[in-house]
């Protein structure tokens, strides 16, 4: 692998914790060029939910690109997007009463949030915008400024009257909107961003009560609420977005990741129609009319959201995943592991970021990819495809089991 090391940045980080040359991969497994198997609890770090080489997308865009589909289009109109549009006003926004209307920004998540951010700004003609501790929103530097203060760079432009950071409450927290409501009131706040699930911040689901009363807050004081569901949206905590059944519809949602159905670049931006207050061109971006992304996504919208099978899967599965994680938490309580999680994205929080980084390692070394989250790297997070089956389920979970017995023995 000498290549990677002499010509690619030093950047580079998953290769680092997984250094093997992989060549293919299907359904919830990727293969090395030795022919060896990983199952995957990774999925791109949300990217796959439908996991790799889904059929259904793979049959769409091999028929699309031998059709000679348009592949790049900025923002003009295309067949690929009409179908898209259709297809998710049809089966994911009419169903559920929203009547967002649809921004397609840079592809990236970073992309989105900072679309989410210059828009909630613009409408309300004011400029601060209150997050959350632990939060991770991307890595540009104005998704950085929304994200956990330790991700922040000493060098970032950063004004700190635009962005307040307060805390997060998980759920099983005592409820507390005392911080926002003074931030609300003292500050001249265009947006509240939020995720119902920190991802990144160490699979911490916020407080169902926390997260409505955030709602009726930003509501009373009419500040914008920015729903980030770029990692646990697209059916990752069991329904579409991973606000449903909570009581409340943001007035913003910035999806990505998973939205494409493949693991090709895709974002959009949500957003209630008296909100959309964008000139023409006001925000660019070369690479937002990726067709091949439109193809994959308005098929795997197609094919897993026009019942709810995948949703009653995805439940399942959480709960066969959630009973063993709590299991293994219940089984090393005397060394403080916890288990966090809602749906097919699950964390067990071990003593220190060490511990979790050697579990980590030795599940990789017994073909399972797994990574770890939280603000001290001290959480394993589990966030296999939803399309994965129970055997395969099972076996990551042993695979688990058996690393945490390897770092204890």
């Amino acid at each position: 692998m000498s290549v990677f090391d002499d010509i690619e940045s030093e950047v580079r980080s998953y290769c680092r914790r997984w250094p093997v040359i992989f060549e293919r991969a299907t359904g919830s497994y990727l293969y090395g060029e030795d022919g060896r198997c990983y199952l995957d609890f990774f999925a791109g770090a949300g990217a796959l939910n439908y996991g790799h080489n889904n059929a259904v997308a793979k049959q769409a865009l091999l028929e699309y690109i031998a059709s000679d589909g348009v592949a790049h289009s900025l923002d003009m109109h295309t067949t690929a997007k009409r179908r898209l549009l259709e297809t998710l006003t049809e089966l994911i926004l009419t169903p559920r009463g929203l009547s967002y209307r649809v921004q397609f920004t840079g592809p990236t998540g970073a992309s989105v949030v900072e679309a989410a951010l210059r828009l909630a700004r613009k409408f309300t003609g004011r400029r601060t915008v209150v997050s959350f501790a632990a939060a991770f929103h991307g890595m540009t530097v104005a998704a950085r400024s929304v994200s956990d203060e330790r991700l922040r760079e000493v060098t970032d432009p950063i004004d700190p009257r635009t962005t307040v950071q307060l805390p997060f409450c998980s759920d099983g927290e005592r409820p507390d909107l005392s911080l926002v409501d003074s931030a609300l009131l003292e500050m001249e706040v265009a947006a509240v961003i939020v995720e119902t699930v920190q991802g990144e911040g160490g699979v911490r689901p916020g407080d169902p009560a926390w997260l409505r009363g955030l709602s009726e807050l930003c509501q009373a004081r009419d500040v914008l609420l920015v729903i980030d569901d770029v990692q646990v949206g697209c059916g990752r905590t069991g329904p579409f977005f991973s606000f449903e059944g909570y009581g409340f519809q943001p007035d913003i949602v910035c999806l990505s990741k998973s939205i494409s159905g493949f693991g090709l670049p895709l974002a959009l931006l949500l957003v209630r129609p008296e909100v959309d207050v964008w000139r023409p061109g006001e925000h660019s971006g070369t690479f937002r009319g990726n067709n091949h992304a439109f193809v994959t996504a308005a098929a795997t919208l197609g094919a897993y959201w026009s019942d709810d099978a995948l949703e009653t899967h995805t439940v399942e599965a959480g709960g066969r995943l959630a009973a063993a994680l709590a299991a293994l938490s219940a089984e090393y309580g005397e060394l403080g592991v916890t288990y966090r999680g809602r749906g097919l994205i699950g964390g067990l929080a071990f003593p220190s970021s060490d511990f979790a980084s050697k579990v980590c390692s030795a599940s990789f070394e017994q073909g399972l990819l797994l990574e770890t989250a939280g603000r001290q790297g001290e959480v394993v997070k589990l966030m296999p495809p939803l399309t994965i089956s129970q055997a395969d389920l099972d076996a990551g979970v042993q695979v688990l089991r058996d690393a945490i017995h390897t770092v204890l023995s």
